[in-house]
């Protein structure tokens, strides 16, 4: 992975959204670790909210954040698992226009380095929804520190080289009819 020096840094407002039952702003060290990494690579964090694993509530907030030109790029955290409760996915599929396969494949490849085999227990997945990224990873701080340190910080860096997510931006509205 590669850094063109040469390029100029260009700041992602990002939401970070913690998705969990038990957490709230001062425990919820999962959410920090992601907005302190954000914050610290010169990104914005543009909103910050935890709610309960409640499909209606996350869909709610994704339609929020996805209307809002001042959000780029959603990330969550918690509810990708496979119990019950965990309903981050299902959120996902009712806002998203376009899946991003390859973050969840790649992220469970990641995590096997870490967790082992398991990695199958991560539902981690990405979607395009109105021209905003949205990111799912689980809720513990190695997902997120896996998460953003292996995939996103590169994909969300517009000098990363030979691609990434942030100068396909200006293009992810292109199959909207002209205003």
């Amino acid at each position: 992975m590669a850094i063109d020096e040469s390029k100029a840094f260009l700041p992602v407002n990002i939401a970070i959204m913690t998705v969990s039952d038990t957490r709230t702003l001062e425990n919820d060290t999962s959410g920090d670790i992601l907005a302190e990494r954000v914050t610290s690579a010169g990104h914005k964090l543009a909103a910050r909210k935890i709610l309960r694993d409640d499909v209606p509530s996350i869909v709610g907030q994704l339609k929020t954040w996805i209307a809002d030109p001042a959000i780029d790029c959603v990330i969550t955290t918690g509810g990708t698992g496979v119990t019950g409760r965990d309903v981050t996915p299902e959120a996902f599929a009712q806002v998203q226009e376009k899946e991003i396969p390859g973050f969840g494949e790649l992220f469970r490849w990641i995590s096997l380095k870490s967790i082992g085999t398991s990695t199958i227990q991560s539902r981690a997945c990405a979607c395009v929804a109105h021209g905003t990224y949205l990111f799912a990873l689980p809720g513990s701080r190695g997902a997120v520190k896996d998460g953003w340190d292996e995939i996103l910080r590169y994909q969300l860096d517009v000098r990363h080289t030979p691609c990434n997510f942030v100068e396909l931006m200006p293009r992810l509205l292109e199959h909207l009819p002209k205003k």
